[in-house]
């Protein structure tokens, strides 16, 4: 089970508390966690990725072991620690402003 923990904005939308916990078949990469979340939770399509271009959505980032993998190929294996289960993926709101 691949563990994600979601912004608050995303969890209330689809009407879940506190981290969620998906089955994603190998290879577990950022494209196959974001299409099993899609599936279980439909209410999310759109608000995580573009649902035309499959690109992230500006202000969102994904994180893994204390590292970014925003920018990181949405195809590329995440983590042993988070195909393991023992690390969540986490989808983080970014901040704007000034």
């Amino acid at each position: 089970m691949i563990r994600v923990q979601l912004p608050q904005h995303l969890r209330l939308l689809a009407q879940v508390t506190g981290e969620v916990a998906i089955e994603v078949a190998a290879p577990v990469t950022q494209r196959t966690v974001l299409d099993a979340l899609e599936a279980r939770y439909p209410m999310l399509r759109g608000t995580i990725r573009d649902q035309v271009t499959a690109h992230r959505r500006a202000f969102l980032r994904f994180y893994a072991c204390k590292r970014d993998l925003s920018l990181e190929s949405p195809d590329a294996e995440l983590p042993e620690e988070v195909i393991a289960g023992r690390e969540p993926l986490l989808v983080v709101g970014a901040l704007a402003g000034g």
